[in-house]
């Protein structure tokens, strides 16, 4: 089988007593071959570190952007400022990617947002006005640009059977790092810690990831003397929204990816205007804040139990005896149900446990099928594109989102299960766009194979 350049050729299947014992127990989760386990393990907790980070910031953020006068319509605003930004930060970096090794490129990326992280401790220090709308913007686009990174260099080291069969388990990183980063903050407030303190242990976090890309290219080298030349060059080619458009199948990649957050983040509205509801109920401000804080306690808990569980032994499964397509449409699938029950008219109950199904399929399932469906793609295309396809085109989708909502809302009074029944439409959209890619997918692997 052929390999593109820079990806590491596939080895056949080890039997089970073969390999490290790392090997061995990562086998419980997908077909991880001999030798395979100690890089697999380094990246997932690669992914982890980095998500725990994120989630720190993610939690820090909300303080600093709502203490501001009208902090709440600040929040609403971050998204278009987000996708205005990320149309000058994408030609940047693949500006920079043109010109540097994968391994420079990941040093400099890092380096630049750890500089940015102890501008913003700083000014917080110092009390610049307006800070928190600038720090809300900016950690927007670190967890895109640095996640999307990530998977980047991981699209660049594996081929696409390898990379079938590994991608699941790497993505446990993710699932399991963001509860903890979160969780990590409580503690932290509660002992009067300033939410900029906290950016200092992200910033160790950063630190720490960097140094396992390092341990991890090393460890590939040497494992892999056969890995060509050619994957430590700079990056060819034209800009990341170049690619993006002149590539069909990449163009099916945006229009998921597009299509997607609308769906998913005006879900989140529907649930947030439901509970909302509900709460105004109350008594006093105290209780409805109660009421509030024990729905969202319980709602966020357990869509990250569901989705560890998915991924640890679901995502797999899939890939192996569905390939792509059960992992790229098993979210409109669920999506289609979830919005089928709020356009029928359903309570909180069951609109709580259908958007924590749906969510969890995201963060699981379909994390993983938005990793895979890169595998066939060009080196340029996985650093370049990929970037502005995480980004730029996911931010967009938010904040078309909240264009439907402003205009729903304000002009429209679209109910609740109006919002639903547009999801449907959307949806629609998406289950043609994904069979569509899956077809494309497999084509490209046919040919590459």
């Amino acid at each position: 089988m052929s390999t593109e350049a820079g990806a590491i050729e596939t080895t056949p299947p080890a039997p089970a007593g073969e390999g490290t014992a790392v090997d061995r127990l990562l086998r419980v989760f997908s077909d991880v071959r001999a030798g395979e386990g100690g890089s697999v393990l380094l990246l997932t907790f690669n992914l982890f570190l980095l998500m725990v980070g994120y989630y720190i910031f993610k939690v820090a953020r909300e303080p600093l952007v709502l203490a501001l006068p009208r902090g709440a319509e600040m929040k609403s605003y971050a998204a278009a400022a987000q996708a205005l930004t990320l149309m000058g930060f994408v030609p940047l970096y693949s500006w920079f990617s043109s010109r540097v090794d994968r391994m420079r490129l990941i040093l400099g990326v890092i380096l630049f947002f750890l500089v940015c992280i102890e501008a913003f401790y700083l000014g917080f220090r110092a009390g610049l006005p307006f800070l928190g709308f600038f720090f809300y913007v900016w950690v927007g686009i670190f967890s895109l640009a640095t996640i999307a990174q990530f998977w980047s260099y991981a699209n660049d080291l594996y081929d696409r059977p390898t990379g079938e069969r590994l991608f699941p388990i790497v993505v446990v990183g993710a699932t399991a790092g963001s509860p903890l980063g979160a969780l990590l903050t409580q503690p932290l407030f509660d002992a009067g810690v300033h939410p900029y303190t906290l950016f200092q242990i992200t910033a160790v976090l950063l630190v720490v990831h960097l140094g396992l890309y390092r341990l991890i290219e090393r460890r590939e080298s040497s494992r892999r003397a056969s890995q060509s030349a050619k994957a430590q060059a700079p990056l060819g080619g034209p800009g990341g929204f170049t690619l993006l458009l002149r590539n069909p199948y990449l163009l099916l990649v945006a229009g998921l990816l597009l299509v997607l957050n609308i769906v998913n983040t005006t879900g989140e509205y529907v649930v947030s205007h439901t509970v909302v509801e509900v709460a105004a109920g109350a008594a006093t401000p105290e209780a409805k804040e109660a009421i509030l804080g024990h729905f969202y306690g319980g709602y966020y808990f357990l869509t990250n139990v569901v989705a560890l569980v998915l991924q640890a032994f679901i995502a797999s499964r899939l890939v192996k005896y569905l390939g792509i397509g059960g992992v790229v449409l098993a979210l409109p699938l669920v999506a289609l149900g979830t919005y089928g029950v709020v356009a029928a008219g359903v309570g909180l109950a069951v609109l709580r446990v259908a958007k924590i199904a749906e969510n969890a399929t995201d963060y699981s399932i379909m994390n993983t099928g938005r990793q895979m469906i890169w595998l066939p793609t060009s080196r340029e295309e996985k650093y370049k594109a990929k970037q502005a396809a995480d980004t730029f085109v996911v931010r967009s989708g938010d904040m078309l989102s909240g264009l439907a909502v402003f205009v729903g809302t304000t002009y429209l009074h679209t109910t609740v299960r109006g919002f639903a029944a547009m999801n449907l439409v959307l949806i629609a959209v998406w289950l043609v766009i994904a069979v569509t890619l899956v077809r494309r997918y497999r084509s490209l692997a046919t040919h590459s194979g």
